[in-house]
């Protein structure tokens, strides 16, 4: 079975300003608002969501297949994600733009400007999985981007007969209820948090309950209440979190869940052990500042997920070589 994730694909610019905004700020005269800040660090990390999931599907020994768009300055991050397993074959080139970007800045207080420009990513509906030639066999899991892209690989999945996970993430506030309605059609497996849940259900007008009835599969995350597994709409096991060394960034640390919910669901594991393999990945990214710059010998995961859950995680877990 391959596992073939589509989804965003960007760099983050992380900037850091030593005082607070509200002190650089006249609110009487923000109809003219112009203000600068000088920060005093600034750090460019590899992100987007379906290039996140890669590299911890990579880490966990898998080598999926990345569809999505980027642009022509991708090619370092191209480079890295080979070196890590991943397949990037069916990442499209626009040569005359630039990569997703997010530029954020936070003060002391931790608050935040922030600023996106989708770039490449507005052209990833003109990706097609139809030429990759998948079947029944495969998963592909269908994460966040623009919503005319997710509405393509969501027919597509169900035209080729291809099962597929469907976690829209923060596009679900964007999403019209019948774009939701159609990926929800076909999905084998929703994802989404307590939040998205929420959302997602006022927008279809039903109940949350109703709508974790929708799908096969239906995973909740709740944070550090750790998250819910249901199976037609009946719960199937209560996941819990693994020990975390140190909180230093959550940014990421969602991806790095769907990563190993994915690689369970596709080895076709129990439903706690996958959900306790997604929680301990989960974990990793939480203890780094940075969404891929955590990494791990799929060795000493195992050694991690026994000290963490009392059980021993599936040798199929260490089938592949390891991947510094």
């Amino acid at each position: 079975m391959r596992i073939v994730v589509t989804g965003s694909l960007a760099f983050d610019y992380i900037m850091s300003f030593p005082g607070y905004f509200k002190d650089h700020m006249l609110m009487e005269k923000a109809h003219i608002l112009s203000v600068s800040f000088l920060v005093d660090s600034m750090r460019k990390m590899r992100g987007g969501v379906a290039g996140n999931i890669a590299y911890n599907l990579a880490l966990l020994g898998e080598r999926p297949l990345l569809v999505g768009a980027a642009g022509s300055d991708f090619h370092d991050y191209r480079t890295w994600l080979e070196r890590q397993g991943v397949d990037t074959t069916g990442v499209a080139i626009i040569e005359d733009e630039f990569t997703a970007s997010c530029f954020i800045n936070t003060d002391k207080a931790n608050n935040q400007l922030v600023a996106f420009y989708p770039g490449a990513m507005g052209y990833d509906h003109t990706n097609s999985l139809v030429s990759r030639g998948l079947t029944g066999d495969d998963l592909v899991l269908i994460s966040p981007t623009t919503p005319e892209a997710i509405e393509r690989f969501a027919i597509e999945c169900q035209q080729m007969g291809v099962p597929y996970i469907f976690d829209p993430g923060k596009q679900a506030p964007r999403l019209a209820p019948d774009h939701l309605a159609l990926g929800l059609k076909g999905a084998k497996v929703l994802v989404g948090n307590d939040y998205e849940f929420g959302m997602m259900a006022r927008k279809l007008d039903i109940s949350e309950e109703e709508l974790i009835a929708s799908t096969p599969l239906t995973v909740m995350t709740k944070g550090e209440q750790g998250s819910l597994i249901y199976t037609d709409g009946h719960l199937a096991a209560t996941i819990p979190t693994a020990p975390v060394q140190a909180v230093v960034d959550p940014t990421g640390a969602g991806d790095a869940y769907l990563a190993g919910l994915a690689l369970g669901i596709a080895r076709d594991l129990p439903l706690d052990v996958t959900g306790r393999i997604a929680a301990l990945a989960a974990t990793y990214a939480i203890e780094h500042r940075g969404c891929q710059e955590h990494c791990y010998l799929r060795a000493d995961f195992a050694t991690r997920y026994r000290e963490a859950f009392a059980s021993e995680c599936p040798l199929e877990l260490l089938r592949s070589a390891e991947v510094a």
